[in-house]
């Protein structure tokens, strides 16, 4: 069976400037908790706090760069490139140099809840 998804929930963001979450697969938009798929638009200058999150999180990033902190390293990652979150350890991310399109894959699913952000 197929179950189509006409359309992605839009989902507050945090960060120190807009930043559009479009939901297509998760909690919110299908109730989905296995995974979450999101497209997310972030301006010039966005940043959020860091985070230790009880998912893994894979992005790919579509238009732009994005900047992602560990405490070990910090990486730029570009258009047609991708990065892996581990679960659990501190992740922070990003876009200062320029306005970024990615996708974002969380394996379960994003939740506020289960983020853990700094505060």
């Amino acid at each position: 069976m197929l179950k189509r998804i006409k359309k992605p929930t839009i989902i507050d963001s945090v960060g120190t400037k807009p930043k559009k979450i479009e939901e297509f697969i998760g909690r919110v938009n299908t109730g989905t908790e296995r995974i979450s798929i999101a497209r997310m638009t972030s301006t010039k200058g966005w940043e959020e706090p860091g985070q230790i999150p009880e998912f893994e999180e894979y992005t790919v990033i579509l238009k732009g760069e994005m900047k992602v902190e560990t405490e070990k390293e910090v990486l730029s990652i570009k258009e047609g490139e991708a990065v892996i979150a581990e679960k659990g350890k501190w992740v922070r991310y990003s876009t200062p140099q320029t306005d970024t399109q990615y996708i974002a894959i969380c394996l379960p699913a994003f939740s506020p809840d289960s983020v853990h952000r700094d505060k």
